[in-house]
């Protein structure tokens, strides 16, 4: 039996190890993020990873930091043929990289050399992509610039958001996993390197990414709001309070009023100028404070307030 090492830590990871360990893999470790505070009410909770480790009696490691920790030496005492990572979250330690016998393999999520990084979900769907995909490759010390050994390609339809895209990607990736390691332990795969010409970056989004420019096109912040649900989620401020948008959709309407501007409140509808006259309709918000509310029971109830020709932004 093959000697496997994971390294993953959120649900996407999950379906991954799973796989693994139904086709017979020996996983001698699993090796996730510390339990850290979940909520409002900061209630430490294990990862996702370390859940399903535990429904299997699996040896789980949650090294803070995995470079120089106990856990590194036991991972390289453990001798596996092979280390499996998928969105660990982590940099691995040459040391580690270089302990296994067949080296060490990563499920990304992306189509690379595109976004890498640690929101490569986030950004395909941000940035308008109609496709994105996982990508199997070999573990370097450069972030995600290892040799790719097997792609997948998925459509974006424009329906999907993070929470979408991570439930299929994660079912690829353990599927292209699962067909591509025999052919790593057989060593019938012929390493393709990344064209370091297209490559492009996924840093993890920050809140100033997470508000929305009304100077985008409704396209544009379609794809925000999508490109951040359900997490970390896209946000605007009206009379300095922040509405985060869940669900929002372009309409075929034209406008001249400035981006940002309210050109419609009923007691229904809330449409909003966006940039090169596009015009956005809210479906779904969550005041601050409050919980989501379709629109329509908003504008009945705390959004009777709003009125048309103010700004958001």
């Amino acid at each position: 039996m093959t000697k496997i090492i994971f390294m993953g830590t959120p649900a996407f990871s999950v379906p991954v190890l799973e796989g693994l360990i139904e086709n017979g893999y020996d996983i001698q470790a699993v090796v996730t993020q510390p339990d850290r505070p979940v909520g409002r009410k900061k209630v430490i909770t294990p990862t996702p990873v370390k859940e399903a480790a535990l429904k299997h009696n699996l040896l789980v490691l949650q090294p803070e930091k995995i470079s120089g920790s106990p856990e590194m030496e036991k991972i390289i005492e453990l001798a596996p043929d092979l280390i499996v990572t998928a969105a660990f979250g982590q940099f691995l330690p040459e040391k580690i990289l270089n302990a296994p016998k067949f080296g060490a393999v990563n499920v990304h999520a992306s189509l690379l050399p595109k976004y890498r990084g640690g929101a490569p979900v986030h950004y395909s769907i941000i940035e308008g992509e109609k496709e994105t995909g996982v990508t199997i490759m070999e573990m370097v010390k450069k972030m995600d610039a290892g040799d790719i050994l097997s792609q997948k390609a998925i459509p974006i339809t424009k329906t999907d958001d993070v929470g979408t895209m991570f439930d299929k990607l994660s079912v690829v990736g353990k599927d292209l996993l699962l067909e591509t390691l025999p052919k790593i332990l057989a060593k019938e795969i012929t390493p393709i390197p990344q064209d370091e010409s297209q490559v492009t970056f996924s840093p993890n989004i920050t809140r100033e990414q997470e508000k929305i420019d009304w100077h985008k096109t409704a396209e544009q912040v379609d794809n925000q709001v999508r490109g951040m649900r359900p997490w970390p989620t896209a946000f605007t401020t009206y009379k300095e309070i922040n509405w985060k948008l869940w669900d929002v959709t372009p309409l075929e309407e034209t406008t001249e009023a400035v981006p940002g501007t309210i050109i419609k409140r009923s007691k229904k509808d809330l449409w909003i100028a966006c940039g090169k006259g596009t015009v956005l309709s809210v479906n779904s918000l969550q005041p601050s404070g409050k919980g989501k509310l379709f629109i329509q029971d908003f504008l009945n109830g705390i959004g009777k307030t709003v009125v048309e020709a103010d700004k958001v932004g």
